[in-house]
């Protein structure tokens, strides 16, 4: 084992992974298993794995999102490795489940992990340059505001004008007092009321 203390960099509200590596320095397979105080808190992958003889092997410890940040960012949180010595060419689908079990019989080396938490870099300060700070000042409405108003002015113009017209033809349709209309009259008549009824909306 390389680390006694495991370090997890605390950001808010996001997850925080390290990983860490185990040794294996002798000519045997080595099976390990990884436990924590706090399951829920905490994922661990591989859990559970062997290493192989002379090799180093890693696993990830990856901290949930925490809302709130522990005071002066202690923690009491513990991680625990067990290994244990298994026969040449074991795999890990072939690792029984009780085998780190203290009623298995096999000498189990345990080695416990602290959580370190250290604080994330703070966010880079931006500084004056020749003294002060430039800021390119915001584009001018004005314009905008001056041909919005134009438009409204013409706009209350044409609703006008056409709400005349509107009375007008029907003064005319009511003198002559015909029953039948051209159809392309009454499609103009319409549009206008339309047009009409959709500025008076506006």
């Amino acid at each position: 084992m390389v680390h006694s203390s495991l370090l997890l960099r605390f950001l808010l509200k996001k997850q925080s992974s390290c990983s860490v590596q185990l040794i294996n320095n002798s000519i045997h397979y080595v099976a390990f298993k990884v436990k924590t105080t706090a399951p829920k808190k905490y994922c661990v992958r591989p859990n559970v794995g062997i290493a192989l003889p002379n090799t180093t092997c890693d696993f990830t410890v990856t901290m949930q999102a925490q809302k709130v940040a522990p005071s002066d960012l202690q923690c009491k949180d513990k991680f625990l490795v067990q290994s244990t010595i298994v026969p040449y060419g074991t795999t890990e689908e072939g690792l029984q489940p009780n085998l780190f079990s203290k009623d298995s019989g096999n000498h189990i080396e345990e080695i416990k992990l602290r959580v370190v938490l250290v604080s994330a870099p703070q966010s880079p300060v931006l500084q004056p340059i020749n003294g002060s700070l430039h800021q390119d000042p915001p584009p001018s409405t004005a314009p905008t505001i001056a041909r919005l108003s134009e438009e409204h002015a013409s706009t209350s113009q044409e609703k006008s004008r056409l709400q005349q017209e509107v009375v007008l033809l029907r003064r005319r349709v009511a003198a002559k007092g015909q029953v039948g209309f051209p159809f392309l009259f009454v499609c103009f008549v319409t549009t206008v009321a339309f047009i009409v009824g959709y500025l008076l909306h506006s």
